[in-house]
């Protein structure tokens, strides 16, 4: 009898953005890589768009030990590199993580009501822009074939989404797909100019069902999908109009895809390769809930590294629970999570 190498499962990564609350997906990402899994592809938007190349960086340079170190140095040099809103240590014995009442964001969040970045922020300066430069090789990921990368930006002129690609990565295209619009400029490129990837695919799921061949998909949502309270204050509703806009999307996406593996059951499988790839669809979710949802709304702007990790062990935790639930499934059955978004 001859001996075979079993293939390792393979999962393609959706990565949704969320800002500092993509410290969560970090968390996620480096408990899965100490799992023997192959990784196909990841589409990304805003946080999402910074974790994917970054990951992706670090595991073509070093494997599964470089993914690691790759995310963490990312994260450390953000916390680093980006003002921090500054409270009193004691202050996180009243109101833990929440810093909606800090005089930093409170200033921020003032001064974006009355100015736009091109009156308080002439020159266009983004931090992110050397961290990106400093830890991204976007020669590697623009000329390798072992992973795709699909990066997310809106195309402020038609609102449309804009998907670059490996060979299309540089900075210029992470920027644009992280750039909230009342605190930065427009990103150019190509003559066009662009905002957040969050307002049109947060992230986009069709490039990993059109260009990756594993089955396994993976969504890592930051968004909270359940909100108890309905908000009532003019701050908090303003906060969950914005979590219901940048998911808006995402969820569309979802149910067309759920209402394409629902048909797929009854239709017979020549008929279209893409109701083909939907029906063969293993679709998986891990999510925040429970984690995010009393943060306050300055926790997506707050690069404060104890904060960071805290979000970090809180996505590995998930990850943890989430794996010994499905690991054994990868690869051998179809999910029907989809089916709650219809």
């Amino acid at each position: 009898m001859g001996w075979f190498r079993q293939r390792r499962p393979t999962l393609k990564l959706a990565l949704q953005g969320g800002g500092a609350h993509g410290a969560f997906t970090w968390g996620v990402l480096d408990r899965l890589l100490e799992e023997d899994l192959d990784f196909e592809g990841l589409s990304g938007a805003n946080a999402g768009a910074l974790n994917a190349p970054g990951f992706a960086t670090g595991w073509l340079q070093g494997g599964t030990d470089g993914a690691r170190e790759a995310l963490h140095d990312f994260w450390r040099d953000v916390s680093d590199g980006t003002r921090s809103l500054s409270r009193a240590p004691l202050d996180f014995l009243f109101s833990g993580w929440n810093r909606d009442w800090s005089p930093d964001f409170l200033l921020i969040s003032s001064l974006t009501k009355v100015a736009s970045p091109y009156q308080l922020n002439p020159s266009g300066f983004n931090p992110l822009e050397r961290i990106l430069n400093d830890h991204i090789d976007f020669d590697l990921l623009r000329n390798t074939r072992r992973i795709k990368i699909f990066v997310a930006a809106t195309n402020v002129h038609t609102a449309q989404p804009r998907i670059f690609h490996n060979d299309e990565l540089n900075t210029q295209a992470l920027l644009a797909s992280s750039c909230l619009p009342v605190l930065f400029q427009a990103v150019e490129i190509d003559g066009q100019h662009y905002w957040d990837g969050g307002y049109s695919a947060n992230p986009a799921l069709y490039p990993l069902l059109l260009e990756c061949a594993c089955r396994d998909l993976l969504l890592i949502q930051l968004s909270p999908r359940n909100r108890a309270e309905v908000p009532t204050g003019i701050q908090d509703i303003a906060h969950r109009i914005n979590e219901i806009s940048f998911s808006a999307h995402l969820f569309r996406e979802l149910q067309m895809l759920a209402v394409l593996h629902r048909q797929g059951r009854h239709i017979p499988l020549a008929l279209h390769p893409l109701r083909r790839r939907v029906r063969a669809l293993h679709f998986h979710l891990i999510h925040t809930e429970g984690t995010t949802e009393n943060l306050g709304r300055a926790s997506h702007v707050n690069a404060d590294w104890r904060f960071l990790t805290h979000l970090r062990d809180q996505g590995r935790e998930t990850a943890g629970t989430w794996l010994a639930r499905h690991r054994d499934a990868l690869g051998k059955r179809s999910s029907e999570q989809l089916q709650r978004f219809l």
